[in-house]
């Protein structure tokens, strides 16, 4: 039986395991085996007769994350943090608290459900906090967590580079447009 350390189930490793400027290269290479070979296919059920000590993983002391390796948790997060509404949501949040249906306005064109859903998925991810208060009717109030807002501020820097650029992507569009 192969000992393999859990964060490879989830498409992780650690840093002694695979340095993290070669992940890509390992994504590729693991993709390209075979399913039966597939680490992430790997049974992990121990053989009848595996040693002890082989029943017991060595935990590493740190897993690198690997968004580009498809079982890997960080790609999850990103597909929500990096969707249209996720991106909304978290920048409008960096303004301070909001009641669901004040964030909602402000967030024009997302439907109650999929601004229900982003937020959730967000929660989910450490990314904002979710309070109720204790009134007649109860007063739910999203905010974001100090990872939300670091993740927030730096959507945030894209976004005023997509505005500042807005003429030149209009002028790129309509060259485009023309030569098609």
């Amino acid at each position: 039986m192969q000992v393999r350390e859990p964060g490879l189930l989830l498409g992780m490793a650690s840093p002694a395991r695979r340095p993290r400027a070669s992940a890509s290269a390992a994504s590729v290479a693991a993709a390209s085996l075979p399913a039966a070979q597939s680490p992430a296919r790997t049974s992990r059920r121990p053989a009848a007769d595996a040693p002890a000590a082989e029943l017991v993983p060595e935990v590493p002391d740190e897993l690198v994350a690997d968004v580009f390796a498809r079982n890997c948790p960080s790609r999850r997060t990103m597909e929500v943090v990096g969707g249209k509404w996720g991106v909304l949501a978290l920048v409008a949040l960096l303004d301070g608290g909001y009641r669901f249906n004040a964030l909602r306005r402000r967030v024009e064109g997302v439907s109650e459900k999929m601004l229900a859903q982003t937020l959730h998925a967000l929660e989910r991810d450490g990314l904002v906090l979710r309070e109720v208060h204790a009134t007649i009717p109860p007063r739910v109030e999203y905010s974001l967590t100090p990872l939300g807002r670091t993740v927030a501020g730096k959507l945030a820097e894209l976004i005023e580079i997509l505005e500042a650029a807005v003429p030149e992507v209009l002028q790129a569009q309509e060259r485009y447009d023309a030569g098609s």
